[in-house]
């Protein structure tokens, strides 16, 4: 192999190895909850939005905080505070569907949070809370892994 082309396989490389930093590190700026404080859902009246200076990555999404506070409460029950079913819309899930989830229309059920996509969404979710949970419940575990427009 002469040098020309040893240098062109070399340059390659680097190329896609920076491509594949690059690809990392879009992935990890992901902010979930529409930038909202998790804690502040269940402390307040309304959600607060987080401040880049308290941040907590679970799989890869970046979740901030209004305060250091709320960072160090999440922190110590991290699963307690997270949005279920990904943070996709909770009536969604019940009839099998991902749908995106806004962060602006939620509730609080039993302690957990709970997105729905819109207030005309929600409407039907609150009709039959507990039961739309069981059947999002048992839907999610056959959905979670797949991608919303391939359902």
């Amino acid at each position: 192999m002469n040098k020309i082309k040893a240098i062109q396989m070399i340059s390659t490389f680097l190329v896609l190895l920076s491509f594949n930093a690059s690809a990392d590190y879009i992935s990890n700026s992901t902010v979930g909850a529409g930038g909202y404080d998790l804690v502040s859902y269940q402390t307040g009246k309304k959600p607060l939005p987080g401040n880049g200076n308290y941040v907590a990555t679970i799989d890869q999404v970046n979740y901030i905080f209004a305060n250091q506070e709320n960072l160090e409460v999440f922190n110590k029950n991290p699963k307690k505070y997270m949005p279920q079913y990904g943070g996709f819309c909770a009536f969604g899930a019940s009839v099998g569907k991902k749908f995106i989830g806004d962060p602006n229309v939620w509730e609080v059920v039993d302690g957990k949070l709970y997105f729905n996509l819109d207030n005309g969404i929600k409407a039907m979710w609150v009709k039959d809370i507990p039961g739309n949970i069981v059947k999002a419940d048992k839907n999610w575990k056959e959905i979670k892994h797949k991608g919303a427009s391939s359902l």
